[in-house]
């Protein structure tokens, strides 16, 4: 760009100096527009910020007219001017009046200008504003100086998240940088939590933006590549794993990344118009963050979350800053913030500490929630770009009851979340005071409330519950939240810590469900197209024996002397199952011959969550000791409905009547056959999916430990005869005809149930 002051660099020192002089926000603002205007050789430049209304207001101006300053409003799609902020990428037009969006507006004058630049002012991948010059000549403006423009934007960026400019706005028409927010996400954990943010990865503060020595800019962004590369091959080279446990095929990726010279090349042209080497960084991660935000194509999506992965380890180095801060010197009730995590990462913080947690990806079945659900964390999760929003100490309420999040809470709000969770609190005491009530209906029917469990932190809610035992155990959480493969030894431990904690109450082993999008960092991970339906759980263990048969010899010899329950996941033919059962009395011979002390008494079961299984009950029936319905997996291959995929996750629902008419069958050839029947999955931990399974005949459920009190609260107050009269005619009415749950909400209502 061949400027009136010199270009790019020249402007940038120039605004420096106008950032550190002693001037209202406003003496700045219009500083700054006359300075780019100049330097360009542009007759306009107008400053457009976003406002928390979602509308964008004229800031300041060198070139219409000054009297539309903090006058001219419009919507955030309105115009050329919203184009650019709904798209977050620039609009270069020789004559943007015959533009579709062009929007005129008279009170600013600007109907003699033709050419338009407008590139959007990002941070963090978030539209904070517009920044814009237009000349009355025809022209398209060139690379360099829409490049240089978006670059200046980032001056203006940082102006604008200081929160200097809300001095100049009205109430309710703030910059929405730092605004009061309401997002509204996926439920992964009941609760509520008021606290302050915690990133999980914090971004590097940018302190220093505009470079005094470009070529020594360069130097230190060259330095930093090679060591990040360098870092890259040693971890791809000795097989380490990365802070996450990321598989081996990431690391891969990151170091294809690390070599790609289009990106290098946007960085090392972001420098060289001024920046210094982070804020090179810093601009281009904003804006493969602002694209990764707006993409559909979820592999693009996935791929631009690696570069922005990468940026951020890049920064860090550029900082001198390698690691992230300490994860277990937190601040009082700290809310976790983070794009994704893994159950292993979640595990390494601070639990005492630690109030609540928000992620942009992550649904109500993944690993970390059930982790959390076992911490007793409040967390919501699908909020988009929710790292992104956030600022380091920011006060936030996580609501995991309903699925909002509010962030930079007014005091009205943050007042009435303290008064809910003092009422909370109370519930809490009354369900407490029914711990060692057994749970029986009010008609006298037993029903037995179990929890579910998967890591030694889950041992105390059996007796802070008044459970009935632990219906499933997911033995799989061991083996994601290792850094390695665990010894038998090690599982031998865990399992008899589990059998010990229970004490005469049952417990039922799962054995490894892993597979599909449970994946072990330490094992090869094999690409399928559709791994919800690959290889995976019973699939995996009876083609690796091995694997599965030191897990069962642990069990059976952490079982010695008592009664030992194993179920078998994802089974989906009766042949199956003969194979997996066959491996334990290998496993039995075994200890016999090696005098091991063998168990009081084996008893084996299997999963129900293959419809398969659905037409082969009566078989089935006549070879195990036990069922139990994994509603879940069963919901989700009934549907043909990804459970992780947010697009159909809550496409159809639980408590249907053809989910219903499949588990009451379930139930019913059960009692036929004399075999016990439970359900595991997460039906059973909504006080409305346990009053519609024990109006349809199930006297076992499994549920996560928070649940176990509600639910209890609403079953001891059901008449079951009440709930079958009411409800089981409506199942074999036409499907179309009628809501199941609509019905079960109206007859909770007559009863007085709380749901």
């Amino acid at each position: 760009m061949r400027g009136a002051l010199g270009g790019p660099r020249v402007l940038l020192r120039r605004l420096r100096e106008v950032m550190a002089e002693p001037v209202s926000a406003q003496e700045r603002l219009d500083k700054i527009v006359v300075l780019i205007a100049a330097n360009m050789v542009a007759e306009v430049c107008s400053v457009y910020v976003l406002r928390i209304d979602n509308t964008l207001e004229l800031y300041a101006t060198e070139g219409l007219k000054r009297e539309a300053v903090h006058q001219t409003v419009m919507s955030r799609d309105e115009g050329l001017v919203g184009l650019v902020a709904s798209e977050a990428k620039p609009i270069n037009l020789s004559d943007a009046q015959n533009h579709p969006a062009f929007s005129f507006r008279p009170e600013t004058g600007e109907e003699i200008y033709h050419a338009f630049l407008g590139v959007p002012i990002l941070r963090a991948g978030n539209t904070l504003g517009v920044l814009v010059v237009q000349n009355t000549a025809r022209r398209t403006y060139t690379e360099e100086e829409e490049e240089a423009l978006q670059t200046t934007a980032m001056v203006v960026a940082e102006m604008i998240a200081s929160g200097e400019l809300s001095s100049l706005a009205r109430p309710g028409a703030e910059p929405a940088i730092r605004h009061t927010q309401q997002l509204t996400g996926a439920i992964l954990s009941d609760g509520i939590a008021l606290g302050h943010v915690v990133l999980h990865e914090p971004r590097v503060v940018i302190t220093n933006v505009i470079a005094d020595d470009v070529p020594k800019e360069l130097k230190r962004l060259e330095s930093a590549i090679a060591t990040l590369r360098a870092d890259l091959d040693r971890l791809v080279e000795h097989g380490d794993g990365i802070e996450g446990g990321e598989h081996r095929d990431v690391l891969e990726a990151y170091r294809m990344f690390g070599y790609d010279q289009g990106w290098l090349h946007k960085m090392r042209e972001a420098v060289m118009t001024g920046l210094t080497a982070e804020a090179g960084v810093e601009r281009v991660q904003s804006d493969t963050r602002a694209r990764m935000l707006r993409a559909s194509d979820p592999y693009l999506r996935d791929r631009l979350h690696d570069l922005d992965d990468l940026a951020n380890r890049l920064m860090r180095v550029v900082m001198g800053q390698d690691h992230a801060p300490s994860r277990d010197q937190l601040p009082e009730n700290a809310i976790l913030v983070a794009r994704s995590m893994g159950p292993a990462a979640l595990l390494d913080y601070d639990r005492k500490r630690l109030r609540g947690l928000v992620l942009e990806e992550g649904g109500p079945n993944s690993h970390v929630s059930i982790v959390a659900r076992a911490l007793g964390i409040p967390a919501v999760g699908e909020i988009p770009n929710a790292a992104g929003l956030v600022e380091q100490g920011d006060a936030i309420i996580v609501d995991g009851t309903a699925g909002h999040v509010h962030l930079r809470p007014p005091p009205d709000i943050e007042s009435a979340y303290v008064e809910r969770v003092k009422l909370r609190a109370r519930r809490q005491a009354q369900y407490h005071a029914l711990r060692d009530r057994p749970c029986i209906t009010r008609d006298g029917h037993k029903i037995d409330l179990m929890i579910n469990a998967g890591l030694v932190i889950d041992l105390p809610h059996i007796e802070e519950t008044g459970a009935s035992g632990i219906g499933l155990f997911r033995t799989e959480l061991q083996f994601m939240v290792s850094p390695s493969l665990p010894r038998t030894g090690e599982q031998l431990s865990l399992y008899r810590a589990v059998l010990d904690a229970a004490g005469k109450r049952p417990v039922t082993f799962r054995t490894l469900d892993i597979g599909g999008d449970k994946v072990l960092p330490y094992l090869h991970k094999v690409e399928e197209e559709n791994p919800a339906l690959g290889w995976r759980a019973i699939r995996l263990g009876l083609d690796r024996p091995g694997l599965l048969r030191s897990q069962i010899r642990a069990m059976l010899r952490a079982a010695g002397g008592r009664v030992l329950r194993v179920m078998f996941p994802m089974i989906a033919m009766v042949e199956e199952f003969d194979k997996a059962r066959e491996l334990v009395e290998m496993e039995l011979t075994h200890l016999r011959r090696h005098g091991y002390a063998l168990p009081e008494r084996v008893e084996v079961g299997t999963m129900v969550e293959v419809p398969s299984l659905l037409f082969q009950l009566d078989e089935l029936l006549e070879r195990v000791d036990f069922l139990s319905v994994g509603s879940n997996d069963l919901m989700q291959f009934l549907y043909a409905a990804d459970r992780g995929n947010s697009r159909v996750a809550g496409r159809f629902d639980a408590i249907s009547a053809p989910v219903l008419r499949a588990l009451r069958d379930i139930a019913v050839r059960g009692r036929k056959h004399g075999k016990p029947v439970a359900l595991c999955g997460e039906m059973a931990s909504q006080p409305i999916g346990a009053l519609a399974l024990a109006i349809i005949g199930y006297r076992a459920m499994s549920l996560s430990p928070s649940a176990v009190g509600p639910v209890k609260a609403l079953l001891l107050d059901l008449d079951v005869r009440k709930g079958e009269d009411a409800i089981l005619p409506l199942l074999d009415k036409p499907v179309g005809s009628v809501s199941i749950r609509g019905h079960l909400e109206k007859f909770a209502t007559a009863e007085g149930l709380q749901l």
